[in-house]
């Protein structure tokens, strides 16, 4: 990659946030997050409490790329078939014809993801890993490039089914948005007086565009001595005596691209170590099992991650 190309990239990156800025307010660095994650092809789970918008920053983010969207609203009574899709008898001619669920778009929004039994929930598993879905036995490629991005909220227990590991190991990043502080709280408040700045939102960015950008994030350079540095974080969740459950080599692989989409958001055609700690709780954090004693001791899995990564030697 050219200093003009990058330049170019960073652009148009800069343009996107912005663009989301309108609408989110007062959280930059969870915009940058969501961003990296675009750029690496990745899926994004945003767990918060309710109201602090997280189905709002999934629409801006799908308003200002020009991609297709479609939003599920999870409830324990969705079945697989309303996502996936099914086929359709014709009385006319006695044959079946398939129609696409809303699986089949670019951006796929799964609202409170939780709310849905297990066996729907695992309908996404196919699609997150392989964009593709195996429907009556038949192979179907979805559209390049796929993300899901899924919201739930953590407090309310009741009525949920808690995602299952495997579901949980394949979201590239989990997000925690957080309160807004008084000030960012106020603005709000007159930025909505009339309408939403949602409904003024503008594509900044083509499918096209977007796809180019993420190959050319595959072109990041990766020296050895930092992917090593990077496997040793993981390695050392699974050898932390406070988890039950380490970390995956899909984990590694995640942390791999979500480093490279770093430094590419940054105008780097290079990763250093400080990628990879920047990134290593959003990716890490959501794929280890606390132990029990852990858990009720009051400590948290990014907590654990953070120690962990303090305690890797950083390469010279």
């Amino acid at each position: 990659m050219t200093d003009t190309s990058l330049a170019d990239a960073r652009s148009k990156l800069d343009r996107l946030k912005q663009n989301l800025a309108t609408v989110i307010q007062g959280k930059p660095h969870c915009l940058e997050i969501l961003t990296i994650a675009l750029l690496a092809g990745g899926s994004v789970l945003m767990e918060d409490v309710p109201g602090v918008g997280k189905t709002t920053l999934a629409k801006a983010l799908a308003r200002s790329v020009d991609l297709t969207f479609h939003r599920i609203q999870f409830t324990p009574d969705l079945l697989p078939a309303d996502i996936l899709g099914s086929s359709i008898y014709n009385p006319n001619d006695g044959s079946f014809h398939f129609r696409k669920g809303p699986i089949f778009c670019h951006v796929l929004l799964a609202d409170e993801i939780n709310r849905a039994s297990p066996r729907t929930q695992s309908a996404l598993l196919e699609a997150m890993s392989e964009s593709q879905a195996t429907i009556e036995g038949e192979r179907h490629v979805l559209p390049a490039p796929f993300m899901v991005l899924a919201t739930q909220n953590p407090v309310e227990y009741h009525g949920t089914y808690p995602l299952p590991e495997a579901q949980l190991d394949r979201f590239l990043i989990l997000l925690d948005l957080g309160y807004p502080d008084l000030d960012t709280e106020v603005n709000i408040l007159f930025s909505q007086q009339e309408q939403h700045p949602l409904e003024h939102l503008q594509p900044v960015l083509g499918g096209d565009e977007l796809r180019t950008l993420q190959r050319e994030v595959r072109h990041v350079r990766v020296e050895p001595t930092v992917a090593r540095y990077l496997v040793e974080i993981v390695n050392e969740t699974r050898k932390e005596p406070r988890l039950k459950l380490g970390v995956s080599p899909r984990g590694s692989l995640m942390l791999f691209r979500a480093a490279q989409a770093a430094a590419f958001t940054k105008g780097r055609s290079y990763v250093i170590p400080d990628d990879i700690q920047e990134l290593a709780t959003y990716v890490l954090a959501h794929r280890v099992i606390l132990t029990s004693q852990a858990k009720y001791g009051g400590i948290t899995k990014p907590e654990i991650i953070t120690d962990i990564v303090r305690r890797v030697r950083v390469p010279t």
